[in-house]
């Protein structure tokens, strides 16, 4: 019997929360979970492909990076707030580097080559969220942003 690795919490269909085992499968079973749930359902299809890559980005950087020295759980709040869909993440993993989230700026790479750590994924999260927040309170790690329910903004 498979262990359950997120705990789904029964709230009304304008929020949705869960806690995540901080490992890829779980992540994954998460993200279904979140992106099937009645909130979401008032995203468009091109806003929940959105929300769908920023959340899987931050998720798996907490799996990655936060998690990298010992396993914990990660807790994920969505709301919507006027025509924003809000989230709040929250791990008691590894501090960002630097007190903050990378620049996520792009780096000209040789073909063939990794992307440096804080590359690809920072900047496709920075370009499409809005509002991105990241504070540590005790040991506590605090990432919140919005995104569009109704036109995804465009990557620069």
């Amino acid at each position: 019997m498979r262990a359950k690795r997120c705990a789904h919490v029964p709230l009304p269909p304008d929020i949705a929360h869960m806690v995540i085992d901080s490992d890829m499968l779980a992540v994954r079973d998460g993200l279904h979970y979140l992106l099937s749930s009645e909130l979401m359902s008032g995203l468009t299809k091109d806003s929940l492909s959105t929300a769908e890559v920023v959340l899987a980005e931050v998720l798996n950087n907490i799996v990655e990076h936060a998690y990298a020295l010992f396993p914990g759980k990660i807790a994920v709040s969505l709301s919507f707030r006027d025509d924003r869909l809000q989230c709040d993440i929250s791990d008691a993993g590894l501090p960002m580097p630097a007190a903050g989230p990378p620049a996520g700026i792009l780096h000209e790479t040789l073909e063939g080559t990794d992307l440096p750590e804080g590359g690809f994924g920072w900047f496709l999260i920075r370009s499409l969220s809005r509002d991105l927040s990241y504070r540590r309170q005790g040991s506590t790690n605090l990432l919140s942003f919005s995104l569009s329910a109704n036109d995804p903004p465009e990557i620069a």
